[in-house]
């Protein structure tokens, strides 16, 4: 009686396991005689761990775009990088925008980056607020 016992309760675990598959598991062969598993079939390229640290990095640029700079260093940022929706532009489309010549966008530009740098080397840890 005890044996029997112990056969109905493992036939009733495995068909509670049923429905469960490994990813390891193998479901065919390949040419070569090698397993094919699931997880051989399901494979793709994971970066979303790349697209996420992407995403932290660019918030936290914009941020410091906002943050950090003036108003005309902002404004010359944007423009010249294509932040938001702006599509990027030469220092000399941005110096026509702003009516202004093309060496003091350099200036402005070179000054900007350099404040951004700084704030990043200073505190790569910083968060700004919103």
């Amino acid at each position: 009686m005890r044996i029997a016992n112990e056969i109905l309760m493992f036939f009733r675990s495995q068909k509670k396991l049923s429905c469960e598959v490994s990813i390891n598991e193998t479901i065919d062969v390949d040419r070569d005689g090698n397993p094919l598993t699931y997880g051989d079939i399901v494979y793709t390229e994971d970066n979303a761990l790349e697209e996420l640290d992407m995403r932290i990095h660019t918030e936290r640029a914009l941020l410091a775009v906002r943050d950090v700079l003036d108003e005309r260093e902002r404004q010359i940022i944007v423009l010249r990088y294509g932040l938001g929706k702006h599509p990027p532009k030469t220092q000399r489309e941005v110096a026509a925008m702003l009516h202004i010549s093309r060496s003091y966008v350099s200036r402005i530009e070179k000054k900007a980056l350099l404040r951004l740098r700084r704030c990043f080397k200073d505190a790569p840890e910083l968060h700004f607020e919103n």
